[in-house]
């Protein structure tokens, strides 16, 4: 059961968090109990999370803020372990450095910075630029996944949605344009076949017509020597009488 001064304490970062919101951060108590809030980091530009968000829960003693929290990363992110505690000063794995001073939001932007960094911790791990890159780019995928997550954080929801829609929009514009291409292509053809075809009409018509000519061109002379020779032939029977 948590205390009156920690309940106190923390509507009071929840309001100051609602009021002015911190850089690359949005935190958010569980509305079924106080003690439990969820986060979302924005990866930064320049690093190799650039484009990731990061969802974590970070889990409060019921003598907050006088006990330090224990913090945990739920995405994959190349940096730390998942569903493990992570090893900050201003965490529980170090209640002898904790500050009562410090914040949720104080808390997180360390975390946030220490994100940034390559030292060695426990629940870190170590990994290569291009896997940290990856995860940053399927990092909103994963949590919309996670139902706490999609309950708690809606607007990250949205944020998904309408990169699915864009990213489908530009599928459908390519296959539009690769349709119109295909569609050209047949039209192309034809009119290659019917320019052939005609072609080949043409040249058929123009051998008819020579053909025609030869025809009605046959020589006059000719006509004269047939009819000469056939006269001369049927003028023989006479001549010998």
């Amino acid at each position: 059961m948590a205390e009156k001064s920690c309940i106190k304490r923390l509507q009071k970062e929840y309001r100051a968090l609602c009021k002015e919101p911190v850089s690359h951060v949005v935190a958010r108590p569980s509305p079924n109990d106080i003690l439990e809030w969820h986060y979302v980091l924005e990866g930064s530009e320049g690093t190799p999370f650039a484009g990731g968000n990061y969802h974590g829960k970070i889990k409060f003693p019921p003598e907050y803020p006088y006990k330090p929290p224990g913090i945990s990363m739920i995405t994959p992110n190349g940096r730390f372990m998942t569903q493990k505690k992570i090893c900050l000063s201003m965490s529980d794995f170090h209640p002898e450095s904790w500050n009562p001073m410090w914040s949720v939001s104080s808390i997180l932007t360390g975390l946030l910075s220490f994100m940034m960094d390559n030292s060695p911790t426990t629940g870190s791990v170590d990994t290569t630029t291009a896997e940290k890159q990856r995860l940053a780019k399927i990092s909103l995928a994963f949590n919309c996944k996670n139902a706490t997550f999609r309950k708690m954080f809606p607007e990250y929801v949205d944020k998904y949605n309408r990169q699915q829609q864009h990213l489908s929009e530009k599928v459908d514009s390519g296959r539009s344009s690769s349709d119109t291409s295909r569609d050209e292509r047949p039209r192309l053809l034809s009119e290659k076949v019917s320019d052939t075809t005609g072609g080949d009409m043409k040249r058929e018509e123009g051998l008819e017509d020579v053909r025609k000519k030869r025809k009605q061109s046959f020589p006059t002379w000719m006509m004269l020597l047939l009819l000469s020779i056939f006269g001369v032939v049927m003028a023989l029977p006479l001549l010998q009488l």
